[in-house]
C-alpha cells in the first residue's frame, strides 16, 4: 500500500496560540469549544493566524455487491441516479454546498453505470461495484491499492487550486453494511453494537443484515484482519469507502484540515488510522448523526462532533453543515481584539 508520510503536529507553537487566544477581549474559556477549534486549526496550519481557503467536499460513488443480499430498503440503481441529481444541484449536499461556499466535487469510484461526461462527474471507476462478500472479498489487493491512490490523486489535484479545508462523502448503496464490518473489526466491537438500519431497515431488516454480515465475516480470520488491515479494506470496504481512505490519508499528509461527515467517513477514519494514526491529528469532527454506532465509533475516535442535528444522510452534509462554525473559530481568532489593542483591563492571569 501507498506510504504517506503524515507528520505529528508541531506543538511548538501552542503556547504562543493559546496565550494570543485567552488574551483576546473574553473571559478566559467563554467562547468554550470555538476555541479549542482554533487551536486545531492554528497547529495543523502551523500559525496564529489560520486562515480557510477553498473548502471542498468531495463525494465518492460506488456500488456494493452485497446488496444482493437483501441488507438496504436502497436497491443498486439509487446509487447511479443519486449521482446524477448530485450533478443537476438540487440534492441535499448541494444546497448546503451551496450555502457555505463549498466547490463539491463528484467521483465515479466504481458505479454500475457510465456517466457521460458532460454532466461532471469525474471518472475514477475501478470496476462497476465490488463483489459480493457473503462469498468472496469485495475487491482484489490491487484494485484496493488502486483505490486508495485514486483518492489521493483527487486530494492532490485540489491541494493544487489552494484548498486547505476538505471534507468527504459518499453514496452507494449498502455502504453501512461495510460499515460496520471495519467498525466491528478495527474496533474490537460485537458485529451487533455496530449494525443499524441504514436507509431505514424495520427491525427485522436489522436482523437479517446482521444475520448477512456475521457470516460474511466468518469468512476470515479477525485478528489476521487486524494485523493486516489492507485485507480487511479489500475483503469489506467500497470502492468510495477505499477511496475516501486514501483521500483522508493524503490530506493529513498535507497538512490540509479534515472535516469529518457521519458514520460511514467515521468508519473511513478508522481505517485509515490503522495505517498511520497521526491522521487523526488533522481532523475536525463536523457531526455525529442518529445511524447505530456513530456515537461509539466517535468514541473509539476520540473526537468530539461539532452538531447533534440527528442526522444521517452522508453524502458529506453533516460535516459542510458544521463549516459556519469552524469558521467562527477561526474569525475569532483573527478578528477579535487582544486586551492591550482593545484597551480593555486584562483582569485575569
Amino acid at each position: 500500500m501507498k506510504d504517506f508520510k503524515i507528520l505529528p503536529l508541531d506543538r511548538s507553537i501552542e503556547p504562543a496560540i493559546i496565550d494570543k487566544i485567552n488574551c483576546l477581549t473574553k473571559p478566559k474559556g467563554s467562547l468554550g469549544f470555538l476555541e479549542g477549534l482554533a487551536l486545531r486549526i492554528s497547529l495543523i496550519q502551523h500559525t496564529e493566524s489560520p486562515k480557510l481557503c477553498k473548502p471542498h467536499n468531495v463525494l465518492f460513488g460506488g456500488d456494493h455487491g452485497i446488496v444482493e443480499e437483501g441488507v438496504t430498503l436502497s436497491p443498486r440503481e439509487v446509487t447511479k441516479q443519486q449521482m446524477v441529481h448530485f450533478a443537476i444541484g438540487t440534492s441535499g449536499i448541494n444546497f448546503l454546498c451551496n450555502q457555505h461556499g463549498f466547490k463539491l466535487v463528484l467521483v465515479d469510484s466504481g458505479v454500475d453505470y457510465d456517466f457521460p461526461p458532460e454532466i461532471g462527474v469525474i471518472d475514477k471507476k475501478i470496476a462497476k461495484g465490488t463483489k459480493n462478500y457473503l462469498h468472496e472479498d469485495a475487491m482484489t489487493l490491487e484494485e484496493m491499492n488502486v483505490a486508495i491512490e485514486r483518492g489521493a490523486e483527487v486530494v492532490r489535484k485540489i491541494y493544487s487550486e489552494g484548498c486547505n479545508i476538505i471534507s468527504f462523502g459518499e453514496m452507494g448503496s449498502g455502504n453501512t453494511s461495510s460499515s460496520s464490518l471495519w467498525m466491528s473489526i478495527f474496533g474490537n466491537i460485537p458485529l451487533d453494537k455496530c449494525v443499524g438500519a441504514g436507509a431505514g431497515l424495520s427491525s427485522e431488516g436489522v436482523n437479517h443484515k446482521l444475520s448477512v454480515l456475521k457470516e460474511s465475516l466468518n469468512r476470515h480470520d479477525l485478528e489476521d484482519l487486524r494485523k493486516h488491515p489492507e485485507k480487511a479494506l479489500a475483503a469489506y470496504g467500497g470502492f468510495e469507502m477505499v477511496m475516501a481512505v486514501g483521500g483522508m490519508l493524503q490530506a493529513a499528509e498535507l497538512k490540509m484540515t479534515i472535516l469529518l461527515d457521519g458514520f460511514i467517513m467515521s468508519a473511513c477514519l478508522l481505517a485509515a488510522s490503522q495505517f498511520n494514526p497521526i491522521v487523526k491529528d488533522y481532523v475536525i469532527y463536523g457531526h455525529v448523526g442518529d445511524e447505530s454506532g456513530h456515537k461509539k465509533l466517535l468514541e473509539i475516535l476520540g473526537g468530539r462532533p461539532v452538531l447533534n442535528l440527528s442526522m444521517r444522510l452522508g453524502e458529506g452534509t453533516g460535516a459542510v453543515c458544521a463549516y459556519p462554525i469552524v469558521d467562527s473559530a477561526v474569525r475569532m481568532i483573527n478578528e477579535m481584539d487582544n486586551f492591550t489593542e482593545g484597551k480593555v483591563t486584562k483582569y485575569f492571569s
